[in-house]
């Protein structure tokens, strides 16, 4: 098990390979559909002009990304009257949904590392070799066991977003996960498409 702290140096990413479970410590960031799209829309592609708010986080989220870890993860939080918040469910979201936006946020942010889960494709893993950066596994349907390694919630920004789909800063401490795309090029999940993709061709080759 190795452990890594937040921010990641561009030598630890380089030293994480497939296969790697690891616990993460540091300050991260949550974010999904709805805040990848504004984040290229906005500052990436500038198809949209930026409100004075949307500077103001940009200018916030910007230096918790850079070497930093973005989380795909629509979180059940309480506290939400008092503005007291506490994550009570933090299970990872399906990472595929933001593959159009991933390997160009993270160019733009240096962003080291992305957790979700069910991996994502070409385009991220090009970016994972570029940043460099790598793709964590968190563990589905573990979403309380999860939401225990949550700190503190440190603050939140585009709310207006939605709970699930807010941008979340969260100090995190052995945050349990799995390197499945790394900085060399290899993807557990492109591996396993592979050898089922095989196996299945060869049952529908076989007679009836």
């Amino acid at each position: 098990m190795k452990k890594v702290s937040i921010p990641i140096s561009d030598a630890t990413i380089q030293d994480l390979e497939v296969g790697d479970p690891v616990l993460l410590s540091g300050i991260m960031v949550t974010g999904r559909d709805a805040a990848h799209k504004w984040m290229v829309e906005t500052f990436i592609e500038k198809t949209k002009a930026p409100t004075p708010e949307d500077v103001q986080v940009y200018e916030a989220v910007k230096p918790l990304l850079a070497g930093g870890v973005i989380y795909h993860c629509g979180p059940v939080v309480a506290g939400l009257d008092t503005k007291e918040y506490k994550f009570v469910a933090a299970g990872p979201t399906t990472s595929t949904r933001e593959e159009p936006y991933q390997g160009d946020v993270m160019r733009h942010f240096n962003i080291k590392g992305v957790i979700g889960k069910g991996g994502m494709g070409a385009k991220t893993l090009a970016a994972c070799q570029e940043v460099p950066g790598v793709y964590f596994h968190a563990v589905g349907g573990a979403a309380s066991l999860i939401a225990q390694s949550v700190e503190e919630v440190l603050t939140v920004y585009k709310y207006e977003f939605g709970v699930p789909e807010a941008m979340w800063v969260i100090r995190v401490k052995d945050f349990p996960v799995v390197v499945t795309m790394d900085a060399h090029g290899s993807s557990l999940h492109a591996d396993v498409y592979t050898s089922s993709h095989a196996v299945l061709e060869g049952l529908l080759a076989e007679p009836g």
